[in-house]
């Protein structure tokens, strides 16, 4: 049983060791496996194939998967090590801690969004992008945004979405007007419109945060604590309410085959949505 912190409450050194095992993650070549593992899944409402990472159900328990494999790397590296979380309705600014020197580095520079600060800046020669949609081998990141006009999600924001005590809804997609799931990871037009919480922090970023690789920004496995720790609010919140769909979808509906059920195995690790609904006995947030 490990705990992890909001990155906020990390200590030097507890900041000092994390880095230093992203680093070696990186080095051996099996952070860049990550990456590639998120854009592999990474499929669309239009795409073809199954949908099991985004604009689904399983956005929730398959990140929880993908961060669970994530750590135990880290934690083969240093055992000591967790995956903290980004609060980002609280440290909601350029000058939040994460983005310390000693830590994340900072905002990309003007004229190319590289990131010239901190331990993943390029050119300390540690961590070159090697897996992306384009060919810029370097970290970058916009804050606010290309336009510069993002702002991060409220306190607000994220209470509308966890006021809804649906899991999902049919469509079961990025289009779902009901339910939890939409709501937070951002597609719902929820009074606020698209591109909201979970969304609007990438967007916020910006950088190599904007794509289907976006974990080659350390920051991205931050957010995705977070929005971990938002799943276990909702569930404590909505005791009565679970993962849907409860059951495969009929034959004839036209996501069945692309959208998991409960108890339906997902890609690539063969887990269901149903043994990831509680990680108590794996690890807990502070």
């Amino acid at each position: 049983m490990h705990t992890r912190k909001n990155q906020r409450n990390l200590n030097r050194t507890e900041k000092r060791r994390l880095v230093a095992a992203l680093l070696e993650l990186k080095r051996s070549g099996r952070y860049d496996a990550f990456v590639s593992l998120h854009g592999e899944f990474y499929n669309a409402d239009g795409d073809k194939g199954p949908r099991v990472a985004h604009m689904t159900p399983s956005f929730f328990p398959w990140h929880r998967q993908f961060l669970l494999e994530f750590e135990r790397a880290l934690q083969a590296v240093d055992p000591s090590v967790s995956v903290p979380y980004w609060d980002w309705t609280t440290d909601n600014t350029p000058a939040a801690s994460l983005w310390a020197e000693d830590f994340l580095g900072g905002n990309g520079r003007t004229a190319d969004q590289q990131v010239m600060t901190g331990p993943f800046a390029y050119a300390n020669g540690n961590w070159r992008i090697e897996v992306s949609v384009t060919e810029t081998p370097h970290l970058t990141r916009k804050f606010g945004g290309r336009g510069g006009t993002v702002t991060l999600p409220t306190k607000n924001d994220v209470a509308r979405a966890l006021q809804d005590p649906l899991y999902d809804a049919a469509p079961w997609d990025s289009t779902a007007s009901r339910g939890f799931r939409n709501k937070i990871e951002g597609w719902a037009a929820d009074g606020v419109g698209k591109g909201n919480n979970h969304n609007r922090v990438h967007q916020w970023v910006g950088g190599m945060m904007l794509g289907a690789t976006s974990p080659n920004d350390p920051v991205f496995w931050l957010h995705h604590a977070f929005m971990d720790l938002l799943w276990q609010r909702w569930q404590q919140q909505h005791p009565r309410s679970g993962y849907l769909p409860a059951a495969p979808l009929r034959a004839g509906d036209p996501q069945r085959g692309r959208v998991y059920g409960l108890h339906e195995k997902m890609p690539p690790w063969d887990t269901t949505p149903a043994q990831l609904l509680d990680h108590g006995n794996l690890y807990r947030y502070a």
